[in-house]
């Protein structure tokens, strides 16, 4: 997003003239300025630290000024953090101007409702049960502004549904949040209590340790993701033919997934499936990917052992779970007629349904050596036609009902601009050939 549109900009400009009426003061409502720069400050620091260490967000702080403090200087508490903060795109000073503004606005307005419920003589009293309810409504309210503030810029800046980004991203963010206004409420009581702000800070320990675990995780999944993406690499390498295609195979898997109910763990393992489905070619000899002409039947039965290749060069990954005996059974049919075991029906694993659903449904949308791009209408209408004997109908059900609602927006990060190597019109990725 280097070049913000338009629209994007007008969105900053619009925020950024708003902020500041967040921070006017009222005099009715005084204010401790002293805790003021001191949270700034604390939360400064904490959200460098958690965005370079953890490449995370650092939000008990402010919500602790959202209990602690009145709506205007509440506000004033993610100024210096977020308009000094490290950017690692340009332009560094829109992408600074605008988190500044969205933070403000969103912890104004928690701020409000937070005052609004009386509940800031409640932290100092430590009155439990009774502060958990304006403190949670306070969070809820925090969660709704800024996914729909960071929302909306996204929306606007990649052309996305801005329903669709804004309740994902209130969707993700609302259970870390809800621990981070945990902790600030913690905070709060603390800072009211006789033993002050230094008393406080401890509960950021608990804090940094839980980020240590998290950082953790996400450097297992880049692990996974840099695992995914060297083998697909040496897939396009190696035939050429088929760059882009298991990414968009593995984004019709989700889709599929997604709409047949399934939690996001299979659904990411789904994708997964999709993604790595051929990279048994890597066990197939070159000469044949690259064959110009038709392929004898021995040569055929060669290309064919793909699937189990596949297996055997990815047994030893252990978090792709299920993935593997999709890979292994994406070319079975429901009428046994695929290979390589001749499976049938629900015999067949449910993964492996999905992933040849996707599968041809790219092939048949994708220009290859032997044919044209079919339009995604015929190759649904293709899809149907085949389903009950080649493919699951409700796989291909599903992929017709969310394409029907969402449409078919593939994603590719393949260098698809690099020179295909030519190869042969292979008869065993044309749709509706026996395998």
């Amino acid at each position: 997003m280097e070049a913000v549109p338009a629209r994007a900009r007008a969105h900053v400009c619009c925020v950024a003239l708003g902020a500041p009426l967040c921070l006017v003061p009222l005099p009715s409502v005084p204010a401790s300025w002293w805790a003021v720069p001191l949270l700034a400050a604390l939360y400064a620091g904490g959200e460098r630290v958690a965005r370079r260490r953890f490449a995370g967000t650092f939000y008990p702080v402010l919500l602790a000024g959202v209990f602690l403090l009145p709506p205007y200087a509440a506000a004033l508490v993610p100024l210096p953090g977020a308009l000094f903060s490290a950017v690692e795109q340009r332009p560094f000073l829109l992408r600074r101007v605008c988190r500044a503004a969205h933070l403000v606005i969103a912890v104004w307005a928690a701020a409000r409702v937070h005052g609004a419920l009386d509940a800031r003589d409640a932290v100092g009293a430590s009155d439990f049960p009774y502060v958990l309810v304006p403190a949670g409504a306070a969070v809820l309210v925090f969660c709704l502004v800024l996914a729909a503030l960071d929302g909306a810029i996204l929306a606007l800046a990649e052309a996305l549904p801005l329903r669709r980004v804004c309740h994902g991203l209130f969707l993700r963010s609302l259970a870390p949040v809800g621990v981070h206004g945990l902790a600030g409420l913690m905070m709060a009581v603390l800072w009211r209590s006789p033993y002050g702000p230094v008393a406080a800070l401890l509960v950021l320990f608990p804090m940094a340790v839980s980020w240590w675990v998290f950082a953790q995780y996400h450097r297992e999944r880049a692990a996974h993701q840099a695992t995914i993406r060297a083998l697909v690499q040496a897939v396009d390498i190696k035939d050429g033919y088929t760059r882009g295609h298991s990414e968009r195979v593995g984004q019709a898997s989700m889709m599929i997934a997604r709409e047949l109910g399934m939690d996001e763990g299979r659904v990411e393992v789904l994708r997964f499936a999709g993604i790595l489905h051929d990279v048994g070619k890597l066990g197939v000899p070159t000469r044949l990917l690259r064959k110009d002409g038709p392929l004898t039947p021995d040569e055929r039965r060669v290309i064919e052992l793909h699937p189990e290749y596949g297996h055997e060069i990815t047994r030893g990954i252990s978090f792709l779970g299920e993935a593997r005996s999709a890979i292994l059974h994406h070319h079975e049919r429901i009428d046994g007629s695929g290979y390589p075991y001749g499976l049938m029906g629900c015999q067949i694993p449910e993964c492996a349904r999905v992933v040849a659903v996707a599968d041809a449904f790219d092939a048949m949308t994708s220009t290859r050596s032997y044919s044209r791009a079919r339009p995604v209408r015929v190759a649904l209408e293709e899809l149907q036609r085949c389903a009950g004997t080649q493919f699951d109908p409700r796989m291909v059900t599903a992929l017709v009902r969310v394409i029907a609602r969402d449409g078919w927006h593939p994603v590719v990060t393949a260098d698809e601009t690099r020179p295909m190597l030519p190869s042969p019109a292979r008869a065993d990725d044309r749709p509706g050939a026996r395998r």
